[in-house]
């Protein structure tokens, strides 16, 4: 391999593990304040994208107000999981892999509803910025780019703004470290794992939106970006949003290396090495403990 390349493929990594990270973030957000691992992520990721285009392209809404829109739509999806799939299961003290498993047939459902809704056909959306790549030394550096990282930086500062000082975020975390003494404290624990799933599916909705424009989105884009989203949830210490996020810019940068090295086919032969890597050696992930 031509070592010039690699900048531009570390830019390549970069941008994707941006994605990862947040979708990661959200498996962390509902596991903290419930025990859940949410396998309907990777539908939010692919509502984020399909939402937006239909209001772009059918209804012809402005852009920004599309992905508001989306945003405001699958947050509010995942709150109907929450209320429909999660909290009977968690009324009647299900275990929690039932709850893993209900979630699994969550995501099965939106794809298939998707796939008679919008039919099978792949979309994609125009990029945020229609100029041509800014050229750094020898790198292309793509608009897109700078959008995905830069509002994936700011979705992160704005979560752990909103964790540190609001009464809402400072609740959250008080249910992710011990849900019977804030329940015990007067916080409604029930209501703060319907916010869960809502910012969680916000945050997947936002991964949708920004990375559509460079892939195309399809009914059944969703479990891929949620293992590999679960994955970076695990590199970086489950539970843990940094180190979920720094964990999906690893995961991405190991894939474009691979991608280049050994070819497409072994995208995900990567992910699974990165996985099974931090199992054998770090179980913890990176920001977890040492055991």
């Amino acid at each position: 391999m031509d070592l010039s390349y690699l900048p531009q493929i570390a830019l390549s990594g970069i941008g994707i593990g941006c994605i990862y990270g947040l979708i990661g973030i959200g498996f962390c957000v509902i596991y903290n304040a419930s025990g859940i691992v949410n396998f309907a992520q990777g539908a939010f990721v692919m509502l984020g994208g399909m939402i937006t285009h239909t209001m772009l392209h059918r209804y012809g809404v402005p852009m920004i107000a599309s992905a508001a829109i989306a945003i405001a739509a699958v947050s509010l999806a995942g709150i109907v999981i929450e209320r429909v799939v999660v909290r009977p299961l968690w009324n009647r003290n299900a275990t929690m892999f039932v709850m893993i498993l209900a979630t699994l047939a969550a995501q099965i459902v939106i794809e298939r509803s998707t796939l008679i809704v919008a039919g099978d056909q792949p979309r994609t959306l125009p990029a945020f910025t229609d100029l041509p790549p800014m050229m750094l030394g020898g790198l292309a550096v793509s608009y897109q780019f700078l959008w995905i990282v830069a509002a994936s930086l700011a979705t992160v500062a704005a979560l752990a703004l909103f964790f540190k000082t609001t009464l809402v975020g400072k609740a959250m975390r008080a249910c992710a470290i011990n849900r019977e003494a804030a329940a015990l404290q007067g916080i409604p624990v029930s209501r703060m794992l319907a916010l869960s799933f809502a910012l969680s599916a916000a945050l997947g909705a936002i991964a949708g939106i920004l990375i559509t424009p460079t892939q195309y989105t399809a009914f059944n884009v969703g479990v891929p970006f949620a293992i590999n989203g679960f994955i970076a949830a695990i590199v970086g210490g489950f539970g843990r949003p940094l180190g979920a996020f720094v964990g999906g810019i690893m995961l991405g940068l190991a894939q474009a290396i691979a991608i280049v090295v050994f070819g497409a086919g072994f995208k995900n032969v990567a992910a699974l090495s990165v996985l099974l890597l931090f199992l054998f050696v770090r179980p913890s992930g990176i920001f977890g403990s040492a055991k």
